[in-house]
């Protein structure tokens, strides 16, 4: 064990607070470029985050990181030296593969892409979103070439998002659930249980600002704290910041209220985890999530196992129905079966339901991958998008808007992200099974409107080690086995064979 910090572990820590930073504004102007900037921000905007982006590169690979790695090769270190070591070390090098240019002009492409996305998506016109895409998948091909060209170059752009499992291991977990999920849908789509999937939407309008006040509600009965964060909407919900500001964001559906409240739920359980992060660690990889499978796992967490719990509907109802009156005659458990039904004819994957979510996850996956490979050629993507959803969800998109250009990832040029969802998902399964293990009641919390005990179990256990373990290692601590989609199989085998009676069908 040592007992003093050795010099080149100080001027590591100092090099790369630096990089922290810069990512962390560019983090806010790309926030800003989704949420408040004015349409035709977009040529400076692009301008300024890639030269953040070009910045936080240049200081990555900089001489000080890699001469301060060189003299902390072997030296003593507590174990969380050697991991904030490790995790810096793993960025550096990836880094110093990436010539500097390239990074610019990936970050310059992303920004550009944005509001063309948002328009080509508003107006139905794939055509016009082609060349933003083309674009990216020839500049992540190049990426993935210079980090390592002996690789498929998809398994290397999953590491940006999931640097501790193998894609070998993560394919399995995923054909673990679709071995699970597909079965399982067709048994519900021939059960004759009756579901009250209409306890909302058969009530009338639900106007948008008052659903904003109601998911103000929800975030506060949930714990979030307003002076660290915010509420705002967009076109595609999502979270960011850091433990001392970690925002949320969300949209409106007037017929459908419950669309904006669990994303809201989902979006939480990322800010959760963001602010569960040491304060003291900030700048630091102990301050940073271990990676987007443990993210997603805190939000699918909140959003799933807490938001469409029929305990939930028990504290939260009287809350909606303060904000809602037509909903007065709604009991909790016609809440529960409203935000469990699985739906037949659903294209939206936010919108999705909590089994045939999945289904959607595969299809991008699917996609992205031959993208990435060659084997797709950008033009063909709405035509096979089209295909893979009647094959796989047994509906077909009329529209681009409804179909290819419904998720913002692609603009950002993120391949490799997707799968995370799915085994965030998993994840969520295992932390939460856990943690009911060990809290008294933990249903019992949930029905009166108490979360602290479940806040303090995954603070302990997930949150405030930030990049210390790796994903398998973290997962194991918090649980005791390693990760797999077992707790995931039996989470929906029993509560979906209990809402559609599976065992008679």
């Amino acid at each position: 064990m040592a007992t003093d910090t050795p010099d080149a572990y100080d001027d590591l820590l100092a090099a790369y607070r630096r990089v922290a930073n810069v990512r962390s504004a560019s983090g806010i102007l790309s926030w800003d470029q989704q949420v408040m900037m004015p349409d035709d921000g977009t040529p400076a905007r692009s301008q300024q985050l890639s030269t953040l982006s070009s910045l936080s590169h240049e200081l990555l690979v900089d001489d000080a990181v890699a001469d301060a790695l060189e003299e902390l090769d072997g030296a003593d270190l507590t174990d969380e030296q050697a991991a904030v070591v490790r995790e810096i070390q793993r960025k550096h090098e990836r880094a110093v593969a990436v010539p500097a240019d390239l990074i610019e002009e990936i970050s310059e492409t992303a920004s550009e892409a944005l509001p063309t996305w948002k328009q080509a998506k508003a107006e139905d016109d794939f055509e016009a979103f082609a060349p933003a895409l083309r674009k990216h998948v020839e500049l992540k091909r190049e990426y993935a070439e210079h980090v390592d060209p002996d690789r498929d170059p998809y398994e290397v752009l999953f590491e940006e998002f999931e640097p501790c499992l193998s894609l070998e291991r993560a394919e399995a977990i995923l054909a673990d659930l679709r071995e699970t999920l597909v079965p399982m849908i067709e048994k519900i789509r021939t059960s004759e249980v009756d579901l009250a999937t209409d306890a909302f939407t058969s009530l009338g309008a639900y106007p948008a600002d008052e659903q904003e006040s109601l998911c103000r509600d929800v975030l506060s009965a949930l714990g979030y704290p307003w002076e660290r964060g915010r509420l705002d909407t967009a076109p595609h919900p999502f979270s960011s910041g850091t433990t001392f500001d970690a925002r949320v964001t969300t949209r409106f559906d007037e017929s459908d209220p419950l669309g904006s409240l669990l994303s809201t739920v989902h979006e939480f359980g990322h800010a959760t985890y963001t602010l569960g992060l040491p304060d003291d660690a900030y700048g630091t990889p102990l301050g940073e999530d271990r990676d987007l499978s443990v993210h997603e796992s805190q939000s699918r967490l909140w959003e799933n196992h807490v938001g469409r719990s029929q305990a939930f509907w028990e504290s939260f109802l009287p809350t909606f129905v303060e904000q809602f009156p037509q909903a007065a005659d709604v009991t909790p458990r016609e809440a529960y079966e409203a935000a469990n039904q699985v739906y037949e004819d659903n294209l939206v994957r936010v919108e999705a339901d909590e089994l045939t979510y999945h289904l959607h996850i595969l299809v991008r996956f699917e996609i992205e991958r031959d993208l990435i490979s060659g084997d797709l050629d950008v033009a063909e993507v709405p035509a096979v998008w089209n295909d893979k959803y009647e094959e796989y969800l047994g509906i077909r998109p009329e529209t681009d808007t409804e179909g290819c250009l419904q998720d913002i990832h692609w603009s950002h040029g993120n391949f490799g992200y997707f799968p995370t969802y799915s085994l965030g998902s998993a994840m969520a399964a295992q932390l939460y099974a856990a943690a009911d293990a060990e809290i008294d009641d933990l249903d019992g919390d949930v029905a009166a409107g108490e979360f602290d005990a479940l806040h303090e179990w995954l603070t302990e256990h997930v949150h405030r080690h930030g990049a210390r373990y790796e994903t398998n290692e973290l997962v194991e601590r918090a649980t005791g086995e390693p990760f797999t989609a077992d707790a995931f199989v039996d989470y929906v085998t029993e509560k979906y064979g209990a809402l559609y009676d599976l065992d008679s069908v």
